[in-house]
């Protein structure tokens, strides 16, 4: 597997989003099956694997606290802090707390349930607007002097919340959703991230499964899939949509590739500092995507698609609005 560096934080090319094996997608996936499936990723060359305490809540972190542990020395953990939990839950989180002292809190929680003495890239999930960012990363620059975290990460923040936060504790990573189908951070948050020095790590980057050509308008998910609540997944979106997954397939033809493949290279050729982390419960998925890193798309590949794709509309937000309120702050 290839290496990119995130600031100076080396990983490969291509991360594992663990979310889905424990959160949002239908009930958490068979925990011997995953576990299997993480320590598999880490033999076929993957460093980077992507959880949070508010996945489950907390049963993904533990998931991949055991999974890991006997490849600590050759894996980079990242985890999140930022969300207030529901203390019944009846919701699994109920807004956004990034208090310093809920911060140390989230990290004391996490560092146990990971079983590891430092958290290698330690994110805000969400920016919080009732708490000054420089207060935020005032407080992750204490757990680093502490020795409990080696890197600071933001999550759907935006360009001037970044500098913020940047000149208090430098920024290795902003992961924020990226993908064929979702291109805002290309205007400001891509510069912006190109001049500080900062990785980008692109979550969602096959958007949410459709980009790999294995969906259309006629596919039905699990009552408790959150793709249900997404305006871009009705039927009616999906059905328009479905435009941008042929113009994968086309190209996936030429290059002798799969549309999800396609999807990644796309990626991976923005620029040396992306590192998408797809998901998946699947061995044969995780093998897929794997390959994506050996596919090379030329010049002209880039044009085409750029092209064709300049013509496509996609329709439906990528988020109810109660939570695209939450990004780009």
């Amino acid at each position: 597997m290839l290496k990119r560096k995130l600031g100076a934080l080396e990983v490969s090319a291509l991360g594992l989003g663990c979310m889905g094996m424990s959160f949002s997608y239908g009930p958490p996936a068979d925990k011997k099956e995953m576990i299997a499936l993480l320590q598999t990723a880490v033999e076929m060359g993957v460093t980077f694997f992507d959880t949070a305490e508010v996945y489950g809540p907390f049963i993904n972190e533990e998931l991949l606290g055991e999974a890991l542990a006997p490849y600590r020395d050759r894996v980079v953990i990242a985890t999140k802090f930022g969300f207030k939990l529901d203390p019944t839950g009846r919701e699994r989180w109920t807004g956004v707390d990034s208090r310093p002292q809920h911060i140390k809190e989230v990290a004391e929680a996490s560092l146990k349930r990971l079983k590891i003495e430092a958290i290698d890239l330690f994110y805000q999930h969400r920016v919080d607007p009732d708490v000054p960012i420089e207060d935020v990363a005032g407080a992750v620059k204490d757990l680093v002097q502490a020795g409990k975290v080696k890197h600071f990460g933001m999550s759907e923040a935006g360009a001037q919340t970044i500098r913020h936060a940047h000149a208090v504790l430098p920024l290795t990573a902003l992961q924020s959703e990226y993908s064929l189908w979702t291109r805002g951070p290309e205007k400001e948050i891509l510069p912006t991230l190109e001049e500080l020095g900062i990785g980008f790590v692109p979550y969602s980057p096959l958007g949410r499964g459709f980009l790999t050509g294995k969906m259309d308008e006629k596919t039905t998910f699990d009552k408790n899939d959150f793709r249900n609540s997404l305006p871009r997944f009705t039927p009616e979106a999906r059905k328009t949509n479905q435009s941008l997954v042929d113009l994968l397939g086309e190209i996936a033809q030429r290059k002798n590739a799969t549309p999800a493949q396609i999807a990644l290279a796309w990626l991976l050729a923005q620029k040396p500092f992306i590192v998408p982390i797809p998901g998946t419960t699947k061995r044969a998925r995780l093998e897929e995507n794997i390959g994506a890193v050996d596919v090379q798309l030329s010049a002209e590949d880039l044009r085409d698609i750029e092209t064709a794709s300049a013509l496509i509309n996609i329709q439906g937000e990528r988020y109810p609005e109660s939570m695209e309120k939450m990004t780009g702050r």
